[in-house]
């Protein structure tokens, strides 16, 4: 008979209750995550005074938003929403202490250009803005902050992917646009 040792068992167990912890939280639509750059941002926006809706918001005077994120750029908070109008995309930068547009930039080729595509197909799908998606997602995480809002196709009907943060963690929640 084959004898395996303590150490082992317990290490077997660790790793199937890690698994049944990662399959249960993505059975109920929100991936919990922590990492050292979600930590950051997440302090970050936390101090912010525009919430990502609002800035959506203030965004839609360069287009209809298609997608928004906080991020950190050279370690500066910025907010960013790609919109679309006229059939050209453009990257909105919103002041994130005031909620006024300061920058817009044309987006011409690249990965961007590709994203903000597919963006688009996703919300030409929607019946529903990208800030109700975001409330909705806030109404049912309370505490938490919305960092970013990226839609998408699945199964043939659009869905917003929130991305959520509070002190040191995040998580990502879906919200249907339709």
């Amino acid at each position: 008979m084959l004898m395996i040792s303590r150490a082992v068992r317990t290490a077997s167990l660790l790793a199937a209750v890690s698994f049944a912890s990662a399959v249960a939280a993505a059975g109920a639509g929100a991936q919990e995550v922590t990492r050292s750059g979600d930590a950051a941002l997440a302090r970050e926006v936390g101090s912010a005074r525009v919430s990502l809706a609002r800035g959506l918001s203030a965004a839609s005077a360069r287009g209809k938003p298609i997608s928004g994120k906080y991020e950190l750029e050279d370690g500066k908070l910025q907010l960013s929403v790609y919109t679309e109008k006229g059939g050209k995309f453009w990257e909105v930068i919103v002041d994130h202490d005031a909620g006024r547009v300061t920058k817009a930039e044309e987006i011409t080729g690249g990965e961007d250009l590709t994203a903000a595509r597919s963006q688009s197909e996703a919300m030409a799908k929607a019946t529903r803005f990208l800030s109700a998606a975001v409330a909705r997602a806030l109404r049912a995480n309370p505490g938490y902050r919305a960092v970013s809002v990226t839609p998408s196709v699945d199964n043939g009907r659009a869905v917003a992917t929130i991305r959520l943060a509070r002190r040191t963690s995040a998580k990502s929640v879906s919200e249907p646009l339709n």
